[in-house]
């Protein structure tokens, strides 16, 4: 990564922040957190892999973002049984995005994205994009985990070689590689079938449901030492720097596409349909 990206935020002095914000940049803003990844990757791995995809953006669209440093601790207290994890209690972590969102609206930016890459965190950063927008309505703020992405799903579907893509697996291994693979170690990689599948019980990042009889998974967020042993759902051994370079690749042209839309879309006007409002004088 160019030291030097003119769109890195924490490196841009105050009047180029100014500038950004006067030129209407839109702000991608990383989520992530800490916690265990198997015996084979390291801890950060939700924060490389989010970091990675928004670094990939940001390239791609230069000229219309500015990228915020990743938010790289959120929400996951399901694995304090496994050494390394760090969580942050769900109010203070929407107050803590609420916090930045509205430090960046008062710094005149009216585009904010929220791209989240740890799965306990998406419906925290959905409150949080919302309640942003509630606390300033003549802003957009957006929020997606990557994996949601169309393309993402589309691509990786197409070459993956295992049943189940949910932690520390084919796919975040793949990714993980292929960005920093020197911190992975292929030779302690296992497989964690552990977890008990059902037809309304189980887990795919990707949307692919492990058998063709499945139906929509309800979502329930397990204890993680009930559903695997070793930290991974799914198996990594098939992982390939290749299949997480189409990964990201796919992801970086999705969220572009996302930005140039968002940055297009008109912030709406609100308009109080009450006939006395609660703050009407006299009443």
């Amino acid at each position: 990564m160019d030291s030097h990206a003119p769109y890195r935020f924490e490196k841009l002095t105050w009047p180029e922040v100014n500038d950004a914000a006067v030129s209407g940049k839109l702000v991608v803003i990383p989520v992530a957190t800490h916690e265990d990844h198997g015996p084979h990757l390291p801890i950060d791995a939700d924060v490389v892999i989010a970091s990675a995809v928004c670094r990939r953006t940001a390239e791609l669209v230069s000229d219309e973002v500015v990228l915020f440093p990743c938010v790289e601790h959120g929400y996951s207290p399901h694995h304090l049984d496994f050494p390394g994890t760090v969580t942050i209690g769900w109010q203070t972590f929407v107050h803590y995005l609420r916090d930045i969102t509205g430090s960046l609206v008062h710094h005149g930016f009216r585009k904010l994205l929220l791209v989240n890459g740890h799965g306990s965190n998406a419906p925290i950063v959905d409150l949080a994009a919302r309640l942003t927008i509630v606390d300033h309505p003549h802003v957009h703020c957006g929020a997606v985990s990557w994996w949601e992405l169309t393309r993402v799903r589309e691509v990786f579907n197409a070459v993956r070689e295992t049943p189940v893509i949910s932690h520390a697996c084919e796919a975040e291994t793949s990714m993980y590689l292929a960005v920093a693979g020197e911190f992975v170690d292929m030779a302690r990689a296992e497989p964690d079938r552990k977890a008990s599948v059902s037809p309304h019980f189980w887990r795919d990042m990707l949307g692919r449901p492990p058998q063709p009889n499945f139906r929509n998974a309800v979502h329930m967020t397990e204890y993680w030492s009930t559903v695997t042993d070793n930290g991974v759902r799914g198996d990594p051994t098939r992982a390939t720097a290749r299949k997480g370079e189409l990964i990201l690749q796919a992801a970086a042209e999705e969220l572009a596409a996302i930005i140039t839309e968002m940055k297009a879309r008109p912030v709406g006007v609100r308009v109080p349909h009450q006939a006395l409002l609660p703050h009407t004088p006299g009443v």
